[in-house]
């Protein structure tokens, strides 16, 4: 009894610095739109989930004696922050000069900022780049920067050599630290050259979406066999599928927040669960139902970060391997975890105390993520 209470404690204080910091999902992505305007000028407008671009200004502000509750001086020292953070350059390094034209609230998305540059590169001489990575420094090391080339707008008048990517079309691309320069003469990722990164974001959002992972682990608590943590996560695996794809192809769609909020009352029943029933059998039933909520979140991971309609196919196809990726990770570590704590510490028995209290543990976390899920309502 004294070695589980010691492992429940163990395990209890892994949860709480694990999650304690977490959010349901990680922003951090940017994005670019680089619309060309003719006679080698370029418009670019740089956009942030708001919260991200408020952090960075503040890690990254110079000190100054500057009255920062004048109208406009905020949003004039974030445009200049930006402005210093992404350009527009030849191979060797000549710069395009550039202008703020705006900065202010993404009209299409309240939750987002933008900041629009003007560029002249008239006077810079051979291949156009574009070059954001100070940016992605100032973003932190699980930066990305989504870039999209040419207005938006429907895909659907590409050539069958754009559709390709034999030849320059309007695309995007995810770019990470340490990618290359975008040569703005040349084609963009061709869509399944686009699959690898897609199949890394959809590793990293299950592996960072915490609240996935709490249900996740809520679910096998008290499974001691392999056969009914395959049937739970396989019956997982088909619904939140089925929810991901409908939604990524936009044939669905429901409101994110009601959404991130089912999710948490779904963390909670779970783990609640957990202090009425033993049996795993069934959890099946759990997983599968509670899956198709889940997929409308895994969605959101994948729309997030934008995918091209020409990519939609091998993008939505590796996004969801990353995310069955992680998952199969999560349950090759917990499950051989929970085994071993058996096995050392009550006898090959699994230890209700253990259970009870990480459940409590994820409990709390869903009422968290509830309570506040739910206050970003008003």
């Amino acid at each position: 009894m004294v070695w589980s209470r010691k492992m429940a404690l163990a395990v209890v204080l892994t949860l709480l610095a694990s999650v304690s910091a977490a959010r349901a999902h990680t922003a951090n992505i940017s994005s670019s739109r680089i619309a060309p305007e003719g006679q080698g000028h370029y418009r670019v407008e740089v956009g942030f989930l708001g919260s991200d671009i408020e952090r960075m200004f503040a890690e990254n502000k110079p000190q100054s004696d500057v009255d920062l509750t004048e109208p406009g001086v905020i949003e004039g020292m974030i445009g200049k922050f930006i402005q210093q953070r992404v350009d527009l350059q030849n191979a060797e390094g000549q710069t395009c000069p550039s202008t703020v034209d705006s900065v202010g609230v993404d009209p299409t998305n309240p939750s987002d900022s933008r900041v629009v540059l003007q560029m002249d590169c008239g006077a810079v001489q051979g291949q156009i780049f574009y070059n954001p990575f100070r940016l992605l420094d100032a973003q932190g090391p699980r930066a990305k920067h989504l870039v999209s080339i040419g207005e938006k707008g429907d895909e659907s008048n590409l050539s069958e050599a754009q559709r390709q990517g034999r030849e320059p079309a309007p695309g995007q691309v995810m770019i990470y630290p340490g990618d290359k320069m975008i040569d703005l003469s040349k084609p963009l990722l061709t869509p399944w050259e686009l699959a690898p990164k897609f199949l890394s974001a959809g590793v990293e959002h299950i592996i960072t979406g915490y609240d996935h992972l709490c249900f996740l682990i809520a679910v096998m608590l008290w499974a001691t066999r392999i056969w009914p943590v395959v049937k739970i996560v396989t019956a997982f695996t088909v619904s939140h599928s089925v929810t991901l794809t409908l939604a990524a192809l936009e044939l669905v769609n429901l409101p994110s927040r009601w959404v991130e909020i089912a999710i948490a009352l779904s963390i909670i029943y779970v783990a609640v669960e957990n202090f009425f029933t033993r049996r795993v059998d069934n959890r099946w039933r759990d997983t599968f139902a509670f899956g198709f909520i889940h997929g409308f979140g895994f969605a959101s991971g994948l729309i997030e970060l934008g995918v091209p309609q020409r990519a939609i196919v091998p993008a939505l196809a590796s996004f969801n391997i990353g995310v069955e990726l992680g998952q199969i990770g999560v349950v090759l570590i917990v499950l051989p975890l929970l085994l071993l704590i058996d096995k050392e510490c009550t006898h090959g028995e699994r230890s209700p105390l253990l259970v009870q209290v990480c459940s409590a543990i994820i409990a709390c976390f869903g009422a968290y993520w509830l309570v506040v899920r739910v206050s970003e309502l008003g």
